[in-house]
C-alpha cells in the first residue's frame, strides 16, 4: 500500500526527514508517534501525495511519486487533518462538508453529486454519530464534532488508503475516548482501508491498531509490530526523556521517571 525508501526532505539549512525506510501492507493499522517536530505530518503529507521528498523512491498503491498524476491518485486516499480542516468554509452544512469529499472539493459550488452519493454520506454521518448534525453549519460544532465531521468525510470515497493527521488533538478525555472507541471499531473492521494515524500521545493509539513507527528529529527510531516496537526504551529513546511505560490491556500511557 505505500512503501518509501531513503526518503528525505530537506526545506533550507533544515532537514525534516532524513533516510526514511518504511513499508505498510494492506490491511495494516499504523500509529506514527513522536514529538513535536519529530516530521510526522511531513511523513503523512508525503504518504497522502501531497508532498514530494528531496530524495528518495515513495511508492503510494502501486503508483511512483514522481511519475503518476496526484490529481487520479489522491481520491484513492482518504485524509483527514487540521490543514483540510482549515480550507473548509465555517457556513458549510456538515453533510456538504462530507459529500464534497466525492469531488475532492471542500466546498460546496455547482458540483451536482446523485443519490449514491447523497446516501454514501448519511450513512457515514450516521455510522459516526454525528447524523443529527447533518444540517448544522461546521463552524457551529464542537471540537469532537469537528473531527468526527473530518474521519467521515476521509472515508466518503471508499479509499485504499485512511491516512489521520491527529484526529484527536485538542480533544477533552471524553471526547478522546469516543473518538478512539471509534477507530478501534473501524480498525477491526476487516472491510476498512489501511490505516495510518499520526500522534504524539500514546494514549490515542487503538486497541487494534497492529503496527507502529517511531520518528525523532526526522529519523526513525523503531518500526514494526506495536508489541515489538512500544517498549519503554524506544519511546525513551523517541521522546528524548526516560519514561515509564504503562500498559492497561492492549492500550498505553508513559509518563516520566523520577
Amino acid at each position: 500500500m505505500l512503501e518509501m525508501v531513503d526518503v528525505s526532505v530537506v526545506r533550507g539549512q533544515k532537514t525534516l526527514l532524513e533516510s526514511v525506510d518504511w513499508v505498510v501492507n494492506e490491511g495494516e493499522r499504523w500509529v506514527v508517534l513522536g514529538p513535536n517536530g519529530a516530521g510526522k505530518t511531513t511523513l503523512l503529507s508525503i504518504a497522502a501525495a501531497r508532498l514530494h521528498p528531496t530524495r528518495g523512491m515513495v511508492d503510494i498503491l502501486d503508483e511512483i511519486l514522481g511519475a503518476v498524476d496526484v490529481f487520479e491518485l489522491r481520491p484513492r486516499i482518504g485524509l483527514s487533518s487540521t490543514v483540510l480542516a482549515a480550507q473548509i468554509p465555517e457556513a458549510e452544512t456538515v453533510r456538504n462538508c462530507v459529500v464534497t469529499a466525492a469531488y475532492g472539493v471542500t466546498g460546496r459550488w455547482i458540483e451536482n453529486y446523485d443519490d449514491a452519493d447523497e446516501a454514501q454520506a448519511r450513512e457515514l454521518l450516521d455510522a459516526w454519530g454525528i447524523g443529527h448534525l447533518a444540517e448544522r453549519r461546521f463552524g457551529s460544532l464542537s471540537e469532537g464534532e469537528r473531527k468526527r465531521v473530518l474521519v467521515a468525510r476521509a472515508l466518503m470515497t471508499d479509499p485504499e488508503l485512511l491516512l489521520l493527521d491527529e484526529p484527536a488533538a485538542g480533544l477533552d478525555v471524553g471526547g478522546r475516548e469516543d473518538l478512539v472507541a471509534r477507530l478501534d471499531e473501524l480498525a477491526r473492521d476487516e472491510a476498512a482501508p489501511t490505516v495510518v494515524m499520526v500522534t504524539h500521545h500514546l494514549e490515542e493509539v487503538p486497541d487494534a491498531f497492529t503496527h507502529a513507527l517511531l520518528l525523532r528529529e526526522g529519523r526513525v527510531v523503531a518500526s514494526g509490530p506495536v508489541q515489538q516496537v512500544m517498549t519503554q526504551k524506544n519511546l525513551s529513546e523517541t521522546f528524548g526523556l526516560p519514561l515509564k511505560l504503562v500498559k492497561v490491556g492492549n492500550r498505553y500511557a508513559a509518563f516520566a521517571r523520577s
